[in-house]
């Protein structure tokens, strides 16, 4: 008996002194990979309407891979160049903008003195060369990071082919160390899949579409900066509860404040449309299948952003979401209430 347990202790050191490590190894493209994960779930429903035409699994796979090659690659070799320029030019711009006339306009008893005005352009000046700056750096780093840019997304095409190809024994290996009792797994993996279903197509989705419609009036309307003020929108249309509003809102002011009202009116239009496609689809996409409580989501959210970067706008409500999964099947409750529920 004691020789045993010390079987086992020694085997639970193993594995626990191999599973560091191997957390170390993986560290430097763990995002890499669960990217690819990310995108398996995305690009699932599309790889088995290819697996109905096709019996092999890895011509499939490799297919779908190549979609993804093309989704990813294409729209960068357009959209990086513009966006280096875009950057540029509006660092250049944000040095000319005159702040003051607009301020005028808006609080004419506040500027009579000419004091408050001219603090708010020193101010506003500041803001937006310093946050200007900060974009051109980024800009530039990206460019000297295209090596380390490159390796990345091999491993994110790589595990993106294999699971995809495999996810079945995933699935199937998954459950096998799972420590909970067949009905357990099976509600723990359905919710899982439902809840990172809502996540990813009811909030990033959506929230891509939305910023792009609201990005499509910035664009018809001549608006100086569309693609990044479309970047933006759908960056903001992705976090929880704020959504596009926060862009295209202060982008339509300012063009009536300083006397181009039909791109104001016309840059609205679009931005109410964004609210109208956000109505519309959220409910369909989301239906019957489990939700997060906005605020959590967007706690989430804004937590993942500073712990994971970029890709915290996945991860922190996934993460979230998966604790509170589990915590509802440890009450041996229904997932219906305050914190998660079923639409």
């Amino acid at each position: 008996m004691e020789e045993t347990s010390l079987e086992k202790i020694i085997v639970a050191a193993i594995l626990i002194a191999l599973s560091v490590l191997s957390f170390f190894l993986l560290k430097p493209i763990l995002m890499s990979i669960i990217l690819g994960f990310v995108l398996v779930f995305i690009f699932a429903p599309f790889y088995n309407l290819i697996r109905k035409k096709i019996k092999s699994k890895n011509l499939s796979s490799t297919i779908i891979t190549a979609i993804l090659l093309i989704v990813l690659i294409v729209p960068s070799i357009f959209l990086v160049p513009i966006m280096i320029n875009e950057t540029i030019k509006i660092f250049t711009f944000a040095q000319q903008i005159d702040f003051v006339t607009p301020v005028k306009n808006l609080f004419p008893s506040l500027s009579s003195t000419g004091v408050f005005p001219s603090e708010v352009d020193s101010i506003l000046h500041t803001f937006i060369t310093n946050v200007t700056t900060g974009m051109v750096n980024s800009a530039f780093n990206f460019l000297l990071d295209i090596p380390v840019i490159l390796l990345q997304m091999t491993v994110v095409l790589f595990t993106f082919f294999f699971v995809m190809r495999d996810k079945e024994e995933f699935i199937e290996y998954l459950k096998s160390i799972l420590p909970f009792p067949k009905d357990v797994q099976e509600k723990l993996l359905k919710a899982t899949k439902d809840v990172t279903a809502s996540v990813l197509y009811g909030q990033i989705v959506i929230g891509f579409f939305q910023g792009l419609i609201a990005g499509l009036g910035f664009f018809l309307f001549g608006v100086q900066n569309s693609l990044l003020l479309m970047i933006l929108a759908i960056l903001a249309g992705v976090l929880p509860i704020l959504g596009p509003s926060i862009v295209w809102m202060p982008v339509a002011v300012y063009l009536v404040v300083t006397g181009n009202n039909l791109a104001g009116v016309g840059v609205t239009i679009f931005g109410i449309a964004s609210i109208v496609v956000d109505n519309f689809l959220r409910p369909i996409v989301i239906s019957r299948r489990l939700m997060m409580n906005s605020l959590l989501a967007l706690l989430g959210t804004i937590g993942g952003i500073i712990f994971f970067g970029v890709m915290g706008l996945i991860l922190g409500p996934l993460i979230i979401a998966y604790l509170l999964i589990l915590l509802e099947i440890y009450r041996n409750k229904r997932f219906s209430g305050l914190l998660i529920k079923a639409e």
